[in-house]
């Protein structure tokens, strides 16, 4: 059950945030890819954790509580991964409502700006693809766009019009690194930086991350993810080991449609690393 060769995906988003499937349907699709432990990692909310457990138990499928903390760090939004936690903490409830809080206004102005260069409704659009309206966001606006016609694909809405310089770009300030990785960790749960080649940081700014992250108390980071290249599973791995980090591995799962990567669908972690489940054993519902 702890092997570096385990199916583990630790790292996929339900209705609850930005996903288009319940965690129900997540856990049998988890289940029929031969996922063999699975942990939900919904954005800033961990209200499906219930279900979560629930459907994964139903089909004998191991499972992980999980979420996925957006923090700032020098200046830029960094992923933080919490799994094996306690989710009745009240402690991490109140952390992550604090943290969805300015999503609304956020997406007002991010309307705003997209009706200034014609697109008008945005707001009202994307709202029709949210499950949960505290967690509105650039995906949602982009379903919007795909198809009201305004672009191609996600990718394309993304380039045009929700990265920073264009007209839908509303930055948020988010947790603090620090809050984040101590609430992960206060409910007995394991930090894990997320997907860490998405950042685009130089050298010297990842080093900061990683050592300020290991200060607070974080003790993992994704090596094998759906945005990595296979170059960036080597590089990672020979990070983890550089600072003896544990290692994870999730595809972050969103959409049949939109996903690069399906559930259970990676390769395996390198054998020499030493993976996150293992420090997790006793989490496991």
């Amino acid at each position: 059950m702890l092997e570096t060769t385990l199916n583990a995906d630790l790292h996929c988003h339900s209705v609850v945030s930005d996903g288009t499937l319940t965690p129900e349907a997540l856990a049998a699709r988890a289940k029929a890819a031969g996922v063999q432990l699975w942990s939900l990692t919904d954005h800033d909310e961990i209200g499906g954790q219930q279900r979560a457990i629930d459907a994964a138990r139903a089909l004998g499928l191991p499972y992980l509580t999980g979420t996925e903390i957006s923090v700032t760090f020098a200046g830029r939004v960094v992923h933080i991964v919490g799994l094996g936690f306690d989710h009745t903490s009240t402690e991490m409830a109140e952390g992550l409502r604090a943290t969805r809080g300015g999503r609304e206004a956020r997406a007002r102005e991010m309307a705003e700006g997209l009706a200034q260069v014609g697109i008008r409704g945005a707001f009202e659009g994307a709202l029709k693809y949210v499950g949960n309206p505290e967690l509105i966001s650039r995906t949602h606006f982009a379903r919007f766009l795909v198809d009201a016609g305004h672009c191609a694909d996600v990718p394309e809405v993304f380039r045009r019009f929700l990265t920073e310089g264009k007209p839908g770009f509303v930055p948020h300030r988010w947790a603090a690194l620090k809050d984040a990785v101590g609430w992960i960790t206060r409910a007995g749960g394991i930090a894990v930086i997320a997907h860490p080649g998405r950042y685009d940081f130089t050298p010297t700014e990842e080093y900061a991350l990683i050592t300020e992250f290991i200060g607070h108390g974080g003790r993992g980071i994704e090596v094998v993810t759906g945005s990595h290249t296979a170059a960036e599973f080597q590089e990672y791995a020979e990070t983890a080991q550089e600072f003896g980090l544990l290692a994870s591995r999730g595809s972050d799962f969103h959409s049949p449609e939109e996903s690069r990567v399906d559930l259970g669908a990676l390769p395996p972690l390198a054998a020499s690393l030493q993976p996150v489940w293992a420090a997790l054993a006793e989490r496991i519902h």
